[in-house]
């Protein structure tokens, strides 16, 4: 008698849910995270780059929220990705660095919002673990209701996964094809009524480069005195190191980052085209700040990928969101890509995890209310060899067999042109896990702790409104300010250490 009770109410539940969904899905925003592949700060038209063509950008950032103290989570990609997923600083799980995959157990934006009825799609690259079906960590196990991706960076005619079947390759420009199924995917979901989350994370300006004819062409003019510099970078034929005249290379990185930009601008034209623009909020930034394949040929800061100085881990950020943000606005407060988890859960009415999350909700930041941040940004580059090199050898977190990639890529690494994963178990926690570069950044004063190899200073403290270059270390002038810092940070490693023993799960 009870269970005859019991399903009418279930069915009763059931469809209230339904419709419900049904009504605010027209009220809900839809979200499209863009990512550019090793794309600095400095490399584009609207921050003055003396070369580069970046009309859609630069368009976005004058009719949109140009957020120019945004950060990645971390100077290198894969851990850049997982925190965008997770709103988590990618130490806590044990993404420490490019290759190493992210842990089944994260909850994800795509995890979060899939429940709330959005439809939610991923399109590029993923490297957070292979992408093939069996794969815990791909981007369906993440949450994601379907997904055409690689393993890593791609270049022209891409070999994509659909779904996690074997990789197809797609011919054209990389920026193009990405960005063309983004389309529809994005036309799926709104003939079915959804709002939807597209997570895309495109493959270019990542090493090696190449480019379209008429993209190339914009830039036959650069100075022939960058080819008295050359650079170290992966050739295009052999897929191994070589050294080439920088004016060369940055004429290919040139190309592929217009090429970036003038897909950005299709899909904004077809958002207008279908009635979406004005209720879907575009974020695009990048993963880590230029390589030094780039040459750093112009830039305001010290450092580059890798680094924990602002040209490793400032990046271009925008927010373009017709309906709430309408005209251009120019935000100096401190934002960073774990952020975007704990905003696009205020936004859709979705609630947080409840775990640690290093990110906030800049929401208040899109309404204008918000001119200091309430907590500091950490930054952290764990000393992954702790693990690889402990011995014993911790237990792998992922059968390694399902860490195998599948998608081919020009690069060659240890002999093979895929890419395979790690993750591992964290031994016991002792002192010597407490150290590696990092960073606590308040909303003045940065410090910086191990930043550069070899250096003889190990803590340095700058004002970044008066020292944006980071040339002038204020450790010994201001104690207080270094101690306060040092005491923050050391607490906040402890959280995280507390996480990557898989305490959350």
């Amino acid at each position: 008698m009870k269970t005859n009770l019991l399903l009418p109410r279930l069915a009763a539940c059931f469809l209230a849910l339904l419709f419900g969904s049904l009504i605010h899905a027209d009220d809900r925003p839809s979200f499209i995270l863009l990512m550019g592949d090793d794309h600095g700060w400095s490399e584009t038209g609207y921050n003055g780059h003396p070369y580069l063509h970046t009309p859609v950008l630069d368009q976005m950032a004058a009719s949109g929220l140009r957020l120019d103290h945004f950060y990645s989570g971390h100077p290198s990609c894969s851990p850049t990705r997982g925190s965008v997923l997770t709103g988590r600083h990618p130490n806590r799980y044990g993404t420490f660095a490019p290759g190493w995959s992210i842990r089944p157990q994260e909850i994800t934006i795509a995890h979060l919002l899939s429940d709330a009825g959005y439809r939610c799609g991923h399109f590029g690259k993923w490297h957070l673990g292979p992408v093939k079906k069996e794969s815990p960590t791909n981007p369906r196990a993440m949450g994601f209701d379907e997904y055409l991706s690689h393993d890593n960076f791609y270049e022209m005619d891409p070999p994509f996964s659909r779904n996690g079947g074997p990789p197809e390759r797609f011919e054209g420009e990389g920026s193009e094809v990405t960005i063309d199924e983004t389309i529809k995917f994005i036309d799926r979901a709104r003939q079915d009524g959804k709002p939807f989350l597209a997570v895309v994370w495109f493959g270019s300006p990542h090493e090696p480069y190449s480019g379209l004819d008429k993209d190339l062409a914009l830039y036959d003019d650069l100075p022939e005195s960058l080819s008295k510099r050359s650079v170290r970078l992966t050739s295009m034929e052999t897929g191994r190191p070589t050294t080439r005249p920088l004016r060369d290379v940055l004429r290919e990185r040139y190309a592929e980052i217009t090429a970036m930009d003038r897909s950005i601008g299709t899909l904004r034209e077809h958002l207008s085209d279908t009635g979406l623009r004005d209720n879907t909020l575009l974020w695009y930034c990048g993963d880590n700040g230029s390589p030094r394949s780039s040459g750093r040929a112009t830039t305001p800061f010290r450092g580059e990928k890798a680094l924990m100085y602002e040209g490793g881990i400032r990046v271009p950020g925008l927010i373009e969101w017709p309906a709430r943000i309408r005209q251009g606005r120019v935000s100096d407060v401190n934002s960073v890509t774990s952020d975007m988890l704990p905003t696009l859960c205020e936004l859709a009415g979705v609630n947080v995890p409840e775990r640690p999350l290093d990110g906030i909700s800049v929401v208040p930041v899109i309404e204008g209310t918000m001119n200091q941040r309430p907590k500091p940004i950490c930054f952290w580059s764990y000393p992954a060899k702790r693990v690889t090199g402990a011995n014993p050898k911790p237990a792998p977190y992922i059968d390694l067999e399902l860490q195998e990639g599948t998608t081919p890529l020009v690069k060659e690494m240890a002999g093979k042109l895929t890419r395979s994963f790690n993750n591992f178990h964290q031994p016991d926690i002792a002192e010597a896990d407490y150290v590696g570069p990092r960073v606590i950044l308040d909303n003045r004063y940065k410090l910086v702790v191990d930043g550069q190899s070899g250096s003889n200073t190990n803590v340095e403290l700058f004002d970044l409104h008066a020292d944006r270059a980071e040339q002038n270390n204020l450790a010994g002038s201001k104690p207080e300010v270094t101690e306060r810092l040092l005491s923050e940070l050391r607490q906040w490693q402890t959280s995280v250490l507390n996480s990557l023993q898989e305490a959350d799960y």
